[in-house]
């Protein structure tokens, strides 16, 4: 999605002015499960498969690259699939389009015992000058403990020329979005033969290209029915490999380059995010249950931003509502999704978003701009984020942590006294865990770090070693033999400018500040300025107790590649600089 100055009037209408209403199921069962009051046993397999080993083989071995060229395919004949495109025809439109999508739900369930639920979620709302909408869903009831709490992955369904409600034009949108659109479906084929104790949910959303409105419908639905909503998988763009002219920051090396091999996470805020946690721990299941058994693996990039610069998708309802969501995106994307620039000539948001070209005349198409193989890889990554989440044990209600000598001590307060874990350990730079430590008890000692800072977080691990998603992170420092305290002076002590991360940046990058103790001050900021003094952005902080964060885009500030600084200015005077690489 393209957030244009007609998108972002959408969102301020809907999010100020015309919010969704009247939101309902049209299988009100799925209401009843999502809400936990239901009988596990009414929706229990005849033959139960919950092995989470056996899952992980049969997922990699069943994703289908083929199946996902038929749905691509198929979806490809309804030409239009713009929410405000037609909803009576039987061939044509959004509307001919979703029930196909949920014929598809209907013969999946009806393959393994009826056990999935399928319906839509309708909400009225005036988008593209059409006033009623749905979403499509499949929900498989949990059988086990949890089975009250539930996991979701989605894909929009919507497709879009130029024109954001132009329902006439072919908008095939292949790459955006039917990729994630036959992810949903493929994984919802393969996952409802298996039983877990959580419930699993697939939604494919409309109305993500004028503003993310199936995804809010969502999000507020299950604010408002108190959804114990663990994890959201949110895909848009990830079956292409080719980078157009264009493409959005961090963008793609050059015209028709090929990456068929990584695949990008992104997610909101950094340090203290249960979205960049969702984001680590998905990354963990697929090194751990995936790669050691699979011929072909992709490589899992976690990004610092929520999205790609000026760009959004329907993982970000989810956060503000109090549900952790990530966002897969292909690594090269052909186009930046503004067809409206002059030269324009990539294929997204327009009628040429096609799954391929006929290069010999026989009317077959022969040359593919999805990557089924590829597409296919990262259906698997999907699938077992969402399968592990779904049968994973209970996560510690708490982990805290005090300085040592040399390390800390540590306290994970699991009720359930599972009795097995592991401890995350995270530097202040960059966005992966440097060590897992595995630990048997809920208390004891991190030692042998060197001095510095640092962020920790726990999880629970089954008998089956499938961790749990992790608790809140802590983050403290220590000198290696003794901690900093807090007797000392402001400039030595309470206040730390970080490094910027990461470092070098392509796109955007997070500027932190650590304050260890209360500070008597009246004004803060953080000036981002060249080597010379220049300012080039200047933006306001709180110096609040704990990780105070600033995400600096470059948004073409007349960037070019080169060393740049950052600054802390208290009061109006300089607490300290550091220097950072712009290396787009």
């Amino acid at each position: 999605m393209k957030i244009t100055l007609f998108s972002l009037c959408v969102m301020f209408c809907y999010g100020f002015c015309v919010a969704q209403e009247n939101i309902i199921w049209t299988n009100p069962q799925i209401a009843n499960i999502l809400t936990g009051q239901f009988d596990p046993a009414e929706y229990m397999s005849g033959e139960v498969i919950d092995d989470p080993t056996v899952i992980a083989q049969e997922l990699d071995a069943r994703m289908s690259p083929a199946n996902l060229k038929i749905y691509l395919e198929e979806m490809s004949l309804f030409e239009n699939r713009n929410t405000g495109s037609d909803t009576l025809s039987t061939t044509r439109g959004i509307g001919a389009a979703r029930n196909w999508a949920r014929d598809k739900f209907q013969e999946f369930s009806d393959a393994e015992e009826g056990r999935m639920q399928v319906g839509f979620l309708q909400f009225d709302q005036e988008i593209c000058s059409m006033g009623r909408h749905k979403n499509i869903v499949a929900v498989l009831p949990g059988s086990g403990p949890q089975f009250d709490e539930s996991v979701l992955v989605e894909a929009h369904f919507d497709s879009r020329c130029d024109t954001a409600c132009d329902g006439d034009c072919e908008a095939h949108g292949m790459e955006d979005n039917g990729s994630g659109s036959a992810v949903i479906l493929e994984l919802s084929r393969i996952l409802s033969k298996y039983s877990f104790n959580r419930t699993l949910i697939f939604m494919l959303t409309i109305g993500e290209e004028q503003g993310l409105l199936g995804a809010e419908a969502m999000s507020l639905w299950c604010q408002d029915n108190n959804v114990k909503l663990k994890a959201v998988l949110n895909n848009d763009i990830i079956g292409g490999v080719i980078c157009g002219e264009t493409a959005s920051p961090p963008g793609c090396p050059s015209l028709n380059h090929v990456d068929s091999t990584n695949v990008r996470i992104y997610s909101r805020g950094v340090m203290n995010s249960p979205n960049k946690q969702l984001a680590r721990w998905t990354k963990l299941q697929y090194e751990e249950m995936i790669v050691p058994i699979t011929e072909y693996a992709n490589v899992i990039n976690i990004l610092t931003p929520e999205d790609r610069e000026g760009r959004g998708g329907d993982h970000i309802p989810f956060p503000s509502k109090g549900f952790p969501a990530l966002r897969f995106t292909s690594a090269n994307e052909h186009g930046d999704g503004n067809p409206a620039q002059e030269d324009y000539h990539d294929r997204q948001h327009t009628s040429t978003d096609r799954l391929g070209i006929d290069t010999d005349g026989d009317s077959v198409l022969d040359s593919f701009f999805v990557d089924f193989n590829y597409l296919a890889r990262n259906g698997v990554i999907n699938g077992i984020s969402l399968a592990m989440a779904a049968c994973s044990p209970v996560a510690p209600s708490d982990f805290d942590m005090d300085d040592i000598p040399g390390g800390f001590s540590y306290s994970i307060e699991d009720p359930n006294e599972i009795g097995r874990y592991r401890i995350a350990i995270k530097g202040i730079d960059g966005n992966e865990w440097t060590e897992l430590r595995d630990v048997n008890q809920r208390t004891g000692e991190i030692t042998g770090l060197p001095s510095g800072f640092y962020i920790l977080s726990a999880c629970t691990v089954d008998e089956n070693g499938i961790e749990s998603l992790f608790s809140r992170e802590r983050f403290m420092s220590t000198t290696g033999s003794t901690t900093a305290t807090q007797d000392l002076q402001i400039q030595k002590s309470l206040v730390h400018l970080l490094q910027n991360t990461p470092n070098p940046f392509d796109e955007a990058t997070m500027i932190n500040v650590v304050v260890q103790g209360e500070i008597d001050y009246k004004e803060a900021s953080v000036l981002v300025h060249s080597l010379q003094g220049k300012e080039i952005k200047r933006f306001p902080i709180r110096l609040n107790l704990g990780i105070n964060e600033v995400l600096y885009s470059h948004n073409h500030h007349g960037f070019v590649p080169g060393v740049y600084a950052y600054s802390l200015l208290i009061d109006g005077q300089i607490f300290d600089t550091k220097k950072m690489i712009y290396a787009y």
